[in-house]
């Protein structure tokens, strides 16, 4: 595994492994032990150029090779997954602190993702449309938009990485990627080595490793790219779609949540639970679509709250390594700040906490809060990290009330004994995704991925992926001749 942290510390740009130009390292720190796994020198606003134009060069005839060619280059990069799946597990626990679970997660959705990317070189069609005139065919391509610019997140990076980087190339666009500081390696240049190594054409992925403290806004507002992919925060993401807008650039926006998993009086109250625990507490509760807040009917509310916290309480949290590890350390030291003070303010402001889970360094233990004021500000924004709030309710009125009463509009879940029953509360929410009788916490290659309000623009995945990263073209032709009026 170490040679993933010293073999690719380094930026990837036009075929070629180099060091960045900038005059400060990101220095990579396992999360959970704080040991250093690799220093990079960043890249400079001169390298992300560099690879934007490296990107542009190779794109075209890229664009111009057989779908059926393209295609292999991403079988190649599956079987490479599956022969690596293991040194890559190892390096997605050491970077970003993934429990073992948590990384074969992450690995089979990479893979799934890629197997559709096998399949979406092919997707593109194009159309005959009907004319007004005699004599005319209007022919309408589907081509590729050029060069797209990827920023991913440090929560899933290898996957989400993948997510956006497979389908751009497979529909013959170049691509230069920005993984994010905590996770370059596993968000960015191990995605690199393995489309290197299955054959992808030099210079058509770029990978620049760097901080918007060296490059401000270059990334997206380099006039080569045409979409940007972003995966982050809500806040970023504003910016990101200001400055795409105001340049007409596409932007394509996955951004945070505010997820609330529901539960009604007919639900199967052992069921829920485990639904509700893995949906706020899987990977440390860093994932956007996790179940921030868990809704009650006040009638099952006492049998759902003991069984949660005992459930709660079960939850093994230490080194990610161990196979027993449920719950491993968040991200940063500035995220356990965070979700700490999230749990001190709610005390504070009145909420009990029935179980109050300690932070040591960057590990943080669960916390279940109950009584949190209706008008506290904590419930209306995202908490990434190990924390759930209990809050019950009277009637499926309240609860869709309460569960549209965010700025965020994701994912979501309701358990109850009548499907039907779920899916006409699943319809009056607000939110790009909502699940019946299951998790909060889904992704699969061919459905709609994306969320409302905050939570994002546009859509990932299946045919949404031709929306996202290819744009339409109408050639006419006019067989005969046409009549003009002067």
């Amino acid at each position: 595994m170490s040679s993933y942290f010293t073999d690719l510390a380094q930026q990837y740009i036009d075929g070629e492994w180099r060091p960045g130009t900038g005059s400060w390292d990101i220095i990579d720190f396992n999360p959970y032990d704080g040991e250093k796994l690799a220093s990079i020198t960043i890249a400079t606003v001169d390298e992300v150029d560099q690879a934007y134009q490296s990107a542009a060069r190779a794109q075209k005839q890229w664009a111009a090779t057989n779908p059926y060619a393209r295609r292999a280059v991403f079988e190649k990069a599956l079987r490479l997954i599956e022969d690596r799946e293991q040194e890559i597990a190892e390096v997605i626990i050491a970077e970003l602190g993934g429990t073992r679970l948590k990384a074969a997660f992450e690995l089979h959705l990479a893979k799934e993702f890629l197997r559709e990317a096998v399949h979406l070189a092919l997707r593109p069609e194009g159309k005959i449309v009907p004319s007004p005139t005699d004599g005319k065919e209007n022919r309408v391509y589907r081509v590729p938009v050029g060069v797209v610019g990827v920023i991913s997140p440090f929560n899933f990076p290898f996957l989400l990485s993948i997510k956006s980087v497979a389908p751009a190339l497979a529909l013959g666009n170049g691509v230069v990627l920005k993984p994010h500081q905590n996770t370059p390696i596993c968000g960015g240049s191990l995605v690199a080595k393995i489309f290197e190594d299955a054959g992808l054409p030099a210079g058509l992925l770029n990978v620049v490793i760097t901080d918007i403290a060296e490059i401000g806004d270059a990334f997206i507002e380099h006039p080569v790219p045409k979409v940007i992919s972003f995966t982050g925060s809500d806040k970023v993401g504003r910016h990101v779609a200001t400055v795409c807008a105001s340049l007409f650039k596409r932007s394509v926006l996955e951004l945070g949540g505010n997820s609330a998993l529901v539960v009604l009086d007919d639900a199967d109250i052992d069921y829920a639970v485990d639904a509700a625990v893995f949906s706020r507490y899987v990977h440390q509760g860093q994932v956007c679509m996790a179940a921030n807040r868990v809704l009650v009917d006040r009638s099952v509310a006492d049998e759902f709250t003991e069984k949660f916290v005992a459930k709660v309480k079960t939850l093994k949290a230490g080194d990610p390594r161990d196979p027993e590890t449920v719950i491993g350390p968040v991200i940063n030291s500035s995220q356990a700040e965070a979700i700490s003070a999230t749990v001190a303010q709610a005390i504070a402001e009145g909420a009990t906490a029935l179980v109050h889970g300690t932070t040591t360094d960057n590990l943080v233990e669960p916390s279940v809060l109950t009584d949190v004021p209706a008008d506290s500000a904590l419930l209306r924004q995202e908490v990434f990290g190990p924390v759930a709030f209990l809050i019950p309710f009277d009637g499926e009125e309240e609860a869709v009330r309460l569960v549209n009463d965010t700025p965020y509009g994701l994912s979501g879940a309701v358990h109850t004994g009548n499907i039907e029953r779920g899916v006409a509360f699943a319809k009056r929410i607000d939110t790009g995704m909502f699940h019946v009788n299951d998790g909060t916490v889904h992704d699969e290659p061919i459905v709609p991925f994306g969320g409302e309000k905050h939570s994002g623009l546009g859509r990932l995945n299946g045919e949404t992926m031709l929306d996202s990263f290819t744009t339409i073209k109408w050639i006419s032709v006019q067989h005969g001749r046409s009549g003009f009026p002067f």
